[in-house]
């Protein structure tokens, strides 16, 4: 049933290297059961209620995608849009948080009308090969770079923005003890060498007293607080919800056309530099914005941290599959879970896997003609903004407007889709307008 389901024997794979894959993912993005919460309780949010809405709609998506489309990826609510949900529409604006739900399940409605009728699909196979590659090599280096804020090496500075943290604080030597092991493993050819370097960090975690031991289970929290509790503002009316319903609409769009071309790219799923199955795939994404809105939680997209489980070979649906029970287990397992996805912004735990997974997505960099300043210099600009800007939409929005700069000022306007200038000028007009 399994071979019939997922091919599992045609991609090269196996169920426990699956199994190994979609453990690996449920650890990697396990933080955002706890980070969730946190932050949607600054809008009134039921904290508890969030954490079932996060599990559930998560394992939902993620089931959607690996039966949908066969690949191995996982979705949750967005780093970012959650800040964005929590402090500036509830927080700064005072819209009430029912009525940003129902903001983010208009915005989901859009996404899914568009992917439906194939827009999102054209923009997506419109990119061309040096920009797709530059844009998997972009989402590798912002995962390393989430990785080292996370693991405190990198930190914030006031003179120059970043600098290197204190390397013999407990946090910095644990996660270079975990890049260690992790690299270790991988040179010696160990499989899952990612996911036991996570299960050795969080060990070490717990015997130096790191962090405390609290259980191992627990009952789920009570869902009802924010189930189906969305409630649809007056948009008309009060024309200043337009940007916010723009924003969430934007960004979801070009972040999950990113992480969809970096993953397709890192797992081999790219056919003649085309996702064959992307317009599937994007459905499911905006669908389970729509069905995480309803459950009391914000935008549900593609993670860019599924290439943690790529990176331990998975190659199929089955991948995510595994990844969504464990997410639904996680319900039930609360304290035990925290030991590993606890910390936040500092994760010594996890941080590990996403330097060294970012690391290992750079080999695409020789895909690029470096020769040709007109696909050079876009695919630096796009390679360069996501990190720095901590936005895969802003890096895909300045790689596309210098892309097609380039090619209009160079006379070789004809060598990219037209769709290449409409965005452009649609990114153009949203930085001019703020967004």
């Amino acid at each position: 049933m399994l071979e019939k389901l997922f091919e599992i024997k045609q991609h090269n794979t196996s169920v426990r290297r699956e199994l190994v894959a979609g453990l690996t993912n449920f650890m990697t993005i396990s933080y955002i059961i706890f980070v969730q919460p946190s932050f949607l309780s600054a809008a009134g949010m039921n904290p508890g209620a969030v954490m079932v809405a996060t599990c559930v709609s998560s394992a939902i998506a993620t089931f959607a995608m690996a039966f949908l489309t066969n690949y191995p990826v996982v979705l949750a609510p967005g780093m970012g849009l959650n800040a964005y949900f929590a402090f500036e529409i509830c927080g700064s604006s005072g819209l009430p948080w029912q009525e940003a739900l129902g903001i983010v399940f208009i915005a989901g409605l859009l996404f899914l009308i568009l992917s439906f009728v194939g827009i999102r699909e054209a923009i997506m196979n419109a990119l061309p090969t040096s920009l797709q590659n530059a844009i998997a090599i972009g989402i590798g280096l912002f995962i390393a770079f989430i990785g080292l804020q996370m693991s405190g090496i990198i930190t914030k500075d006031p003179a120059t923005f970043i600098t290197r943290g204190e390397l013999d604080s407990k946090h910095i030597l644990l996660s270079l003890f975990g890049i260690a092991v992790i690299l270790g493993l991988i040179a010696r050819k160990v499989k899952g060498a990612i996911l036991f370097g996570i299960l050795i960090a969080a060990a070490a975690n717990l015997i130096f007293g790191f962090v405390s031991y609290e259980g191992i289970a627990a009952l789920p929290p009570d869902p009802t607080p924010t189930l189906f509790k969305l409630r649809f503002p007056n948009i008309f009316a009060k024309l200043e919800l337009i940007p916010v319903l723009f924003v969430f609409f934007a960004i979801d769009m070009f972040d999950s056309i990113g992480t969809l071309t970096a993953i397709g790219y890192r797992a081999q799923l790219m056919e003649e530099g085309k996702l064959a199955k992307a317009r599937r795939a994007l459905m499911v994404d905006a669908a389970s914005t729509v069905g995480g809105a309803c459950l009391g939680t914000s935008t549900v997209t593609c993670y860019i941290e599924s290439a943690t489980g790529i990176a331990e070979g998975g190659r199929t649906g089955l991948t995510a599959v595994f990844t969504g029970i464990f997410m639904l287990l996680a319900l039930f397992f609360i304290p035990l879970i925290k030991v590993i996805g606890g910390g936040y912004p500092i994760n010594p735990i996890i941080a590990p896997a996403l330097i060294v997974v970012g690391g290992l997505m750079l080999r695409n960099i020789t895909q690029i003609d470096w020769e040709d300043i007109t696909e050079s210099i876009p695919a630096f600009l796009t390679m360069l903004m996501m990190p720095l800007s901590f936005s895969i939409t802003d890096g895909i929005g300045f790689g596309i407007i210098s892309l097609a700069f380039l090619k209009l000022v160079t006379g070789r306007s004809k060598e990219i889709h037209p769709i290449i200038y409409y965005f452009a000028l649609f990114f153009v007009a949203c930085y001019i307008g703020g967004l």
